[in-house]
């Protein structure tokens, strides 16, 4: 079987080091490997909206060197790391074509990752961080030291980002008891959300200059620059959680304590923090600001709001459909075999929602709410419809 590796990413924007990591893949795989991408959709992990619509970043991921992309609905994608990675695991494994999972880490290496992983699905692990959150720190902190005591030097591995979500994906394709074979690719260029200018620079500095109206092309590969443009002419684009701040707050502060009940993700009390921090709270910063302690990482806190905002229902243990974002001829190709082989429904145009099941329905149904919802973060407001995930199918590519 010929090899098919997929890569989960959210490509806000698709930028030189992602196109980096597509050649590595198939340096080390071989040229006729397809490569998948299973990306974002309208929100990001952040707890914002990515900076271009997701038809185009699929686009671009096409035109960098991706063969099929593939949407991560929003409820995993604005997720904690363990959810991120199980949903989008989920989605390769149901395929059934998919032979790799690859991914970038700081370390570049497996072995780290792999102490790490398994340290994670210990009990042993558990009970040290139980006994370290009794001390008062904050669970980073406590899952740091619990991991330092399980593998010793290895744990430093999860002080990196990039490393700690690759950990995150090697505990989901143990917990699926998936064959995909796992491939790191070291992370080049500048650190993850570095403002350093860089051969490779980080999405972080290339979504702050297109914000500010500074020059940002030179980062990404051509492709992605020319759709990029069009969009900011057009008034899509770059979109920003500022341009909706009004809207957030609006349905924020029209929800009570037990609205807030459903984000609060570990049964803390966060839920009341923040009823009360919307009321007090004149900006959606300032918000955040009186939620933060030492306990609740700000991008926790921007995930909750964001997930409140969208009325995000619970993630599903799986998704419970594949759906087509943008492929070229081989990405075509896979696609064929997906529809003999995958575990789920493939939906490649807006009519095959009509043939889910009531599940899988309603998860759509969130997702073009979400949509929606981020054509408000848009410049241009008479750029968008609320109907569009109904009309707006796949990107298709004859050649690349």
């Amino acid at each position: 079987m010929r090899p098919a590796a997929g890569i989960i990413a959210e490509y806000n924007p698709f930028h030189l080091g992602h196109a980096y990591q597509i050649a590595a893949l198939r340096q080390a795989l071989g040229p006729d490997c397809a490569v998948a991408a299973v990306m974002s959709g309208s929100f990001v992990q952040r707890g914002e909206p990515a900076i271009f619509r997701k038809h185009v970043r699929a686009e671009a991921a096409v035109r960098g060197g991706a063969d099929l992309v593939l949407e991560l609905p929003t409820v995993y994608a604005v997720a904690g790391a363990e959810i991120f990675a199980r949903g989008g695991v989920g989605l390769l494994q149901a395929a059934g074509v998919f032979t790799h999972l690859c991914f970038g880490s700081e370390a570049g290496t497996l072995e780290p990752l792999r102490a790490a992983a398994a340290c994670l699905d210990s009990g042993e692990y558990h009970e040290a961080v139980r006994r370290n959150l009794s001390e008062g720190v904050s669970f980073a902190a406590a899952r740091q030291a619990a991991v330092r005591e399980q593998i010793g030097p290895a744990a430093a591995c999860l002080r990196l980002p990039n490393n700690n979500l690759a950990v995150e994906y090697l505990r989901a394709l143990r917990s699926l008891n998936s064959a995909m074979e796992p491939v790191t690719i070291a992370r080049v260029g500048a650190e993850h959300d570095s403002a350093a200018e860089s051969e490779f620079p980080s999405a972080s500095l290339l979504r702050r200059k297109m914000l500010l109206g500074e020059p940002w092309q030179r980062g990404v590969p051509g492709a992605m620059a020319a759709l990029g443009e069009e969009e900011i002419a057009a008034g899509r684009g770059p979109a920003s959680l500022e341009r909706g701040e009004r809207a957030v707050l609006s349905a924020l502060r029209g929800m009570g304590e037990e609205d807030f009940l459903p984000y609060d993700g570990g049964g803390e009390g966060l839920y009341r923090r923040f009823c009360q921090a919307v009321r007090r709270g004149r900006n959606l910063e300032e918000v955040l600001a009186l939620c933060k302690t030492r306990r609740y990482p700000m991008a926790r806190l921007r995930r909750m709001a964001l997930a409140a905002w969208l009325r995000l229902p619970p993630p599903p243990p799986c998704p419970p459909y594949l759906r087509v974002l943008a492929a070229n001829p081989r990405g075509c190709a896979l696609l064929g075999e997906m529809r003999r082989r995958s575990a789920l429904p493939v939906l490649t145009k807006p009519a095959d929602v009509r043939r889910l099941g009531p599940e899988a329905r309603a998860l759509f149904e969130a997702e073009a709410r979400c949509t929606a919802l981020y054509t408000l973060c848009c410049p241009a407001l008479w750029e968008g419809t609320a109907e569009s995930e109904y009309t707006v199918g796949p990107v298709i590519l004859k050649e690349v």
